[in-house]
Protein backbone atom coordinates (compact mmCIF):
# COMPACT_ATOMS: atom_id res chain seq x y z
CA UNK A 1 0.00 0.00 0.00
CA UNK A 2 1.33 3.46 -0.98
CA UNK A 3 2.08 5.84 1.57
CA UNK A 4 -0.32 8.72 1.90
CA UNK A 5 -0.30 12.43 2.58
CA UNK A 6 -1.32 12.26 6.76
CA UNK A 7 -0.81 8.91 7.00
CA UNK A 8 0.86 6.02 9.53
CA UNK A 9 1.98 3.06 9.93
CA UNK A 10 -0.63 -0.07 10.59
CA UNK A 11 0.62 -3.50 12.02
CA UNK A 12 -1.92 -6.32 11.15
CA UNK A 13 -2.07 -9.59 12.33
CA UNK A 14 -2.48 -12.59 10.21
CA UNK A 15 -2.81 -16.34 11.09
CA UNK A 16 -0.92 -18.82 8.60
CA UNK A 17 -1.92 -22.23 10.11
CA UNK A 18 -1.00 -22.01 13.68
CA UNK A 19 1.84 -19.14 13.46
CA UNK A 20 0.85 -15.55 14.16
CA UNK A 21 2.91 -13.17 12.48
CA UNK A 22 2.05 -9.10 11.99
CA UNK A 23 3.25 -6.57 9.10
CA UNK A 24 3.47 -2.96 8.73
CA UNK A 25 1.20 -1.37 5.86
CA UNK A 26 0.22 2.40 5.74
CA UNK A 27 -3.02 3.72 6.09
CA UNK A 28 -4.49 7.15 5.66
CA UNK A 29 -4.84 8.99 8.63
CA UNK A 30 -7.52 11.39 7.83
CA UNK A 31 -9.79 8.43 6.46
CA UNK A 32 -9.29 5.94 9.46
CA UNK A 33 -12.11 6.82 11.21
CA UNK A 34 -14.66 5.20 9.59
CA UNK A 35 -12.77 1.92 9.03
CA UNK A 36 -11.68 1.48 12.97
CA UNK A 37 -13.71 3.46 15.08
CA UNK A 38 -16.92 3.41 16.41
CA UNK A 39 -19.02 6.35 15.66
CA UNK A 40 -19.54 7.86 19.68
CA UNK A 41 -21.73 11.00 20.56
CA UNK A 42 -19.56 13.89 20.93
CA UNK A 43 -18.58 12.95 24.44
CA UNK A 44 -17.27 9.66 23.72
CA UNK A 45 -20.40 7.62 24.87
CA UNK A 46 -23.46 6.30 23.84
CA UNK A 47 -25.80 5.16 26.36
CA UNK A 48 -28.80 4.34 23.85
CA UNK A 49 -30.75 1.20 25.02
CA UNK A 50 -31.53 -0.27 21.73
CA UNK A 51 -29.20 -0.75 18.49
CA UNK A 52 -29.28 1.11 15.28
CA UNK A 53 -29.68 -1.62 13.13
CA UNK A 54 -28.87 0.07 9.78
CA UNK A 55 -28.96 -3.22 6.59
CA UNK A 56 -26.28 -2.51 4.45
CA UNK A 57 -26.47 -2.82 0.28
CA UNK A 58 -23.72 -5.45 -0.16
CA UNK A 59 -21.12 -7.81 0.81
CA UNK A 60 -18.48 -5.39 1.07
CA UNK A 61 -20.28 -3.25 3.51
CA UNK A 62 -21.54 -5.88 5.17
CA UNK A 63 -17.55 -6.74 6.05
CA UNK A 64 -17.23 -3.10 6.76
CA UNK A 65 -19.93 -3.80 9.90
CA UNK A 66 -17.85 -6.21 10.89
CA UNK A 67 -14.61 -4.43 11.41
CA UNK A 68 -16.04 -1.50 12.95
CA UNK A 69 -19.43 -2.62 15.12
CA UNK A 70 -18.48 -6.26 15.77
CA UNK A 71 -21.77 -7.64 14.20
CA UNK A 72 -23.68 -6.62 11.03
CA UNK A 73 -27.76 -6.86 10.77
CA UNK A 74 -29.45 -8.57 8.15
CA UNK A 75 -33.02 -8.47 8.06
CA UNK A 76 -35.42 -10.21 6.42
CA UNK A 77 -33.11 -13.21 5.65
CA UNK A 78 -36.31 -15.41 6.08
CA UNK A 79 -40.09 -15.52 5.08
CA UNK A 80 -42.83 -16.34 7.45
CA UNK A 81 -43.43 -19.26 5.96
CA UNK A 82 -39.72 -20.42 6.61
CA UNK A 83 -39.84 -18.94 10.57
CA UNK A 84 -43.05 -20.83 11.29
CA UNK A 85 -41.25 -24.45 9.63
CA UNK A 86 -38.09 -23.70 11.33
CA UNK A 87 -39.81 -23.10 14.57
CA UNK A 88 -41.51 -25.89 14.13
CA UNK A 89 -38.63 -28.05 13.53
CA UNK A 90 -36.93 -27.17 16.84
CA UNK A 91 -39.88 -28.24 18.71
CA UNK A 92 -39.71 -31.52 16.77
CA UNK A 93 -36.15 -31.75 18.01
CA UNK A 94 -35.33 -34.57 21.80
CA UNK A 95 -32.99 -33.30 23.89
CA UNK A 96 -30.11 -36.33 23.96
CA UNK A 97 -28.28 -36.18 27.13
CA UNK A 98 -25.24 -37.71 25.70
CA UNK A 99 -24.75 -34.59 23.27
CA UNK A 100 -25.18 -32.32 25.67
CA UNK A 101 -28.45 -31.34 24.84
CA UNK A 102 -31.33 -29.77 27.62
CA UNK A 103 -34.74 -29.23 28.09
CA UNK A 104 -35.21 -27.94 31.36
CA UNK A 105 -39.37 -27.54 30.74
CA UNK A 106 -41.12 -26.11 33.11
CA UNK A 107 -37.75 -25.47 35.54
CA UNK A 108 -38.44 -21.55 35.43
CA UNK A 109 -41.91 -21.42 36.44
CA UNK A 110 -43.84 -21.11 33.63
CA UNK A 111 -46.00 -24.84 33.09
CA UNK A 112 -46.64 -24.07 29.99
CA UNK A 113 -43.42 -22.67 28.07
CA UNK A 114 -40.96 -22.39 31.39
CA UNK A 115 -38.65 -24.07 29.10
CA UNK A 116 -34.53 -23.86 28.11
CA UNK A 117 -34.30 -26.03 25.45
CA UNK A 118 -31.01 -25.96 24.23
CA UNK A 119 -30.05 -28.78 21.07
CA UNK A 120 -27.05 -29.27 19.70
CA UNK A 121 -25.59 -30.29 15.81
CA UNK A 122 -29.18 -29.98 14.74
CA UNK A 123 -28.23 -30.45 11.38
CA UNK A 124 -27.10 -33.93 12.29
CA UNK A 125 -30.58 -34.46 13.93
CA UNK A 126 -32.46 -33.45 10.45
CA UNK A 127 -31.86 -33.03 7.05
CA UNK A 128 -34.43 -29.44 6.90
CA UNK A 129 -31.46 -27.85 9.06
CA UNK A 130 -28.73 -28.62 6.25
CA UNK A 131 -30.01 -25.29 4.52
CA UNK A 132 -29.18 -23.13 7.49
CA UNK A 133 -25.53 -23.84 7.25
CA UNK A 134 -25.35 -22.15 3.45
CA UNK A 135 -28.00 -20.06 3.67
CA UNK A 136 -27.19 -16.46 1.69
CA UNK A 137 -25.95 -13.74 2.05
CA UNK A 138 -25.07 -15.34 5.75
CA UNK A 139 -22.19 -17.65 3.88
CA UNK A 140 -20.95 -15.03 1.70
CA UNK A 141 -20.27 -12.75 4.82
CA UNK A 142 -18.28 -16.25 6.33
CA UNK A 143 -16.50 -16.73 4.09
CA UNK A 144 -15.24 -13.79 3.30
CA UNK A 145 -13.89 -13.24 6.83
CA UNK A 146 -12.90 -16.55 7.59
CA UNK A 147 -11.86 -18.15 4.43
CA UNK A 148 -13.52 -20.04 1.36
CA UNK A 149 -12.27 -23.37 3.44
CA UNK A 150 -14.20 -22.51 6.49
CA UNK A 151 -16.51 -24.95 8.18
CA UNK A 152 -19.42 -24.37 10.70
CA UNK A 153 -18.21 -25.70 14.03
CA UNK A 154 -21.57 -26.08 15.89
CA UNK A 155 -25.50 -25.42 15.22
CA UNK A 156 -27.74 -24.68 18.32
CA UNK A 157 -31.14 -23.98 18.70
CA UNK A 158 -32.68 -22.39 22.04
CA UNK A 159 -35.89 -22.37 23.20
CA UNK A 160 -35.94 -19.73 25.95
CA UNK A 161 -39.10 -19.59 28.32
CA UNK A 162 -39.64 -17.17 31.40
CA UNK A 163 -37.17 -16.93 34.09
CA UNK A 164 -33.87 -17.03 32.53
CA UNK A 165 -31.72 -14.72 34.37
CA UNK A 166 -29.44 -11.91 32.38
CA UNK A 167 -26.32 -13.79 31.19
CA UNK A 168 -23.15 -11.54 32.21
CA UNK A 169 -21.55 -10.11 29.59
CA UNK A 170 -19.06 -12.09 27.84
CA UNK A 171 -17.14 -12.80 24.51
CA UNK A 172 -17.31 -16.36 23.13
CA UNK A 173 -13.96 -16.23 21.99
CA UNK A 174 -10.79 -14.26 22.71
CA UNK A 175 -8.30 -15.50 20.04
CA UNK A 176 -5.37 -13.00 21.13
CA UNK A 177 -5.48 -9.83 23.56
CA UNK A 178 -3.67 -6.97 22.29
CA UNK A 179 -3.86 -3.15 24.31
CA UNK A 180 -6.55 -1.48 23.34
CA UNK A 181 -4.83 1.58 22.51
CA UNK A 182 -3.24 -0.32 19.89
CA UNK A 183 -6.43 -1.37 18.23
CA UNK A 184 -8.92 1.75 18.77
CA UNK A 185 -5.67 3.52 17.34
CA UNK A 186 -5.65 1.26 13.81
CA UNK A 187 -2.11 0.30 14.86
CA UNK A 188 -3.80 -3.48 15.30
CA UNK A 189 -6.39 -5.23 13.69
CA UNK A 190 -7.38 -8.94 15.08
CA UNK A 191 -8.76 -11.33 12.30
CA UNK A 192 -11.77 -12.99 12.58
CA UNK A 193 -11.83 -16.76 13.91
CA UNK A 194 -15.26 -16.98 14.99
CA UNK A 195 -18.24 -16.29 13.75
CA UNK A 196 -21.97 -16.63 14.80
CA UNK A 197 -25.30 -15.77 12.86
CA UNK A 198 -28.26 -15.63 15.11
CA UNK A 199 -31.16 -16.31 13.19
CA UNK A 200 -34.26 -14.89 15.26
CA UNK A 201 -37.73 -16.45 15.23
CA UNK A 202 -39.74 -13.84 16.83
CA UNK A 203 -40.17 -10.36 16.96
CA UNK A 204 -37.98 -9.68 19.37
CA UNK A 205 -39.16 -7.17 22.51
CA UNK A 206 -37.40 -6.07 25.54
CA UNK A 207 -39.72 -8.34 27.67
CA UNK A 208 -38.84 -11.62 25.23
CA UNK A 209 -35.43 -11.07 25.97
CA UNK A 210 -33.34 -10.07 23.09
CA UNK A 211 -29.23 -10.05 22.40
CA UNK A 212 -27.62 -6.94 23.85
CA UNK A 213 -24.38 -5.78 21.99
CA UNK A 214 -21.88 -3.21 22.62
CA UNK A 215 -20.80 -1.96 19.24
CA UNK A 216 -17.18 -1.77 18.92
CA UNK A 217 -16.43 -3.51 22.23
CA UNK A 218 -13.86 -6.19 19.93
CA UNK A 219 -11.49 -3.45 20.15
CA UNK A 220 -11.20 -3.95 23.54
CA UNK A 221 -8.21 -6.11 23.01
CA UNK A 222 -9.50 -8.50 25.71
CA UNK A 223 -12.62 -10.30 27.62
CA UNK A 224 -15.31 -8.39 29.53
CA UNK A 225 -12.87 -9.56 32.82
CA UNK A 226 -9.17 -8.71 33.32
CA UNK A 227 -8.79 -12.28 34.58
CA UNK A 228 -11.93 -14.53 35.04
CA UNK A 229 -13.27 -15.84 31.80
CA UNK A 230 -16.49 -17.17 33.12
CA UNK A 231 -18.96 -15.14 31.65
CA UNK A 232 -21.27 -16.26 34.63
CA UNK A 233 -18.85 -14.79 37.25
CA UNK A 234 -20.14 -12.27 39.91
CA UNK A 235 -16.93 -10.00 38.83
CA UNK A 236 -19.45 -8.41 36.33
CA UNK A 237 -18.44 -5.87 34.43
CA UNK A 238 -21.17 -4.04 32.65
CA UNK A 239 -20.21 -1.52 30.05
CA UNK A 240 -16.71 -0.61 28.00
CA UNK A 241 -15.50 2.45 27.42
CA UNK A 242 -19.00 3.81 29.02
CA UNK A 243 -21.20 2.25 26.72
CA UNK A 244 -23.72 -0.18 27.29
CA UNK A 245 -24.70 -2.95 26.16
CA UNK A 246 -27.49 -2.25 23.73
CA UNK A 247 -30.30 -4.73 22.53
CA UNK A 248 -31.15 -6.11 18.93
CA UNK A 249 -34.33 -5.33 18.59
CA UNK A 250 -35.61 -7.40 15.31
CA UNK A 251 -37.98 -8.98 13.45
CA UNK A 252 -38.82 -12.61 13.29
CA UNK A 253 -36.85 -13.68 9.85
CA UNK A 254 -33.66 -11.41 10.39
CA UNK A 255 -30.07 -12.35 11.08
CA UNK A 256 -27.26 -10.69 13.26
CA UNK A 257 -23.82 -12.42 11.93
CA UNK A 258 -21.45 -11.62 14.93
CA UNK A 259 -17.88 -12.30 15.73
CA UNK A 260 -16.75 -13.98 18.59
CA UNK A 261 -15.10 -11.34 20.36
CA UNK A 262 -17.34 -8.35 20.13
CA UNK A 263 -18.93 -8.13 24.05
CA UNK A 264 -22.30 -9.34 24.41
CA UNK A 265 -25.11 -11.42 26.44
CA UNK A 266 -28.55 -12.92 26.55
CA UNK A 267 -31.40 -11.26 28.65
CA UNK A 268 -33.75 -12.37 30.63
CA UNK A 269 -37.09 -13.22 29.12
CA UNK A 270 -39.73 -11.66 31.43
CA UNK A 271 -43.19 -12.30 29.41
CA UNK A 272 -45.54 -14.24 31.07
CA UNK A 273 -45.67 -17.80 29.02
CA UNK A 274 -43.63 -16.79 25.48
CA UNK A 275 -40.73 -18.33 24.85
CA UNK A 276 -38.55 -17.31 22.68
CA UNK A 277 -37.01 -18.99 19.58
CA UNK A 278 -33.45 -18.80 17.99
CA UNK A 279 -30.99 -20.71 15.90
CA UNK A 280 -27.41 -20.43 15.84
CA UNK A 281 -25.08 -21.22 13.47
CA UNK A 282 -21.11 -21.07 14.26
CA UNK A 283 -18.53 -20.69 11.67
CA UNK A 284 -15.04 -21.05 12.27
CA UNK A 285 -11.28 -20.72 9.84
CA UNK A 286 -10.42 -24.04 9.02
CA UNK A 287 -8.03 -24.89 12.13
CA UNK A 288 -10.63 -23.94 14.51
CA UNK A 289 -11.99 -27.04 15.78
CA UNK A 290 -15.71 -28.49 15.23
CA UNK A 291 -17.81 -28.37 18.77
CA UNK A 292 -19.86 -31.59 17.60
CA UNK A 293 -20.89 -33.38 20.86
CA UNK A 294 -20.32 -36.32 21.88
CA UNK A 295 -16.89 -35.35 20.78
CA UNK A 296 -15.22 -38.86 20.31
CA UNK A 297 -18.58 -40.52 19.74
CA UNK A 298 -20.14 -38.18 17.21
CA UNK A 299 -21.12 -39.86 14.12
CA UNK A 300 -23.08 -37.97 11.28
CA UNK A 301 -25.97 -39.84 10.29
CA UNK A 302 -25.66 -41.31 6.26
CA UNK A 303 -28.75 -40.38 5.82
CA UNK A 304 -28.96 -36.71 6.22
CA UNK A 305 -25.33 -36.57 4.77
CA UNK A 306 -26.43 -37.97 1.75
CA UNK A 307 -29.36 -35.18 1.17
CA UNK A 308 -26.29 -32.43 1.98
CA UNK A 309 -24.67 -30.51 -1.32
CA UNK A 310 -21.23 -30.62 -1.26
CA UNK A 311 -20.70 -27.08 -0.31
CA UNK A 312 -22.66 -28.71 2.98
CA UNK A 313 -20.58 -31.60 3.22
CA UNK A 314 -17.03 -28.55 3.32
CA UNK A 315 -19.03 -27.02 5.86
CA UNK A 316 -19.60 -29.96 8.19
CA UNK A 317 -15.74 -31.03 7.52
CA UNK A 318 -15.08 -32.77 4.41
CA UNK A 319 -11.93 -30.92 3.48
CA UNK A 320 -9.39 -31.77 0.61
CA UNK A 321 -6.57 -32.92 1.60
CA UNK A 322 -4.00 -30.16 2.66
CA UNK A 323 -0.99 -29.56 5.15
CA UNK A 324 -1.89 -31.61 9.12
CA UNK A 325 -4.16 -33.87 6.53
Amino acid sequence: MNVVSGGYHCYVIHVVGFVWFAYMVDIDANNHEGLYMTKFDSAGNNHADSLLLEPKDNLEEMIQAIRDDGFVYLPNVLDAAQVEELRSKIDGLTANPESNDVDFDGEFGSSAVGTNKHIKVCFNRDAHFLQYLDKEPVIDIEEAILGEDCHAIGMTSWITGPGRADQALHADYQPIEVPEELLLSGQVEIPVFISTAHFYLDDTTEELGPTKFIPGSHRAGRPPKSRARDSHSKDKVNSWRGVQPQSALVNAGDVVVFRSDVWHRGSSNTTANQGRYLLQVHYGRKFVHKFYPPYMNFRFDPDILAQASPRQMRLMGDHPPGPFA
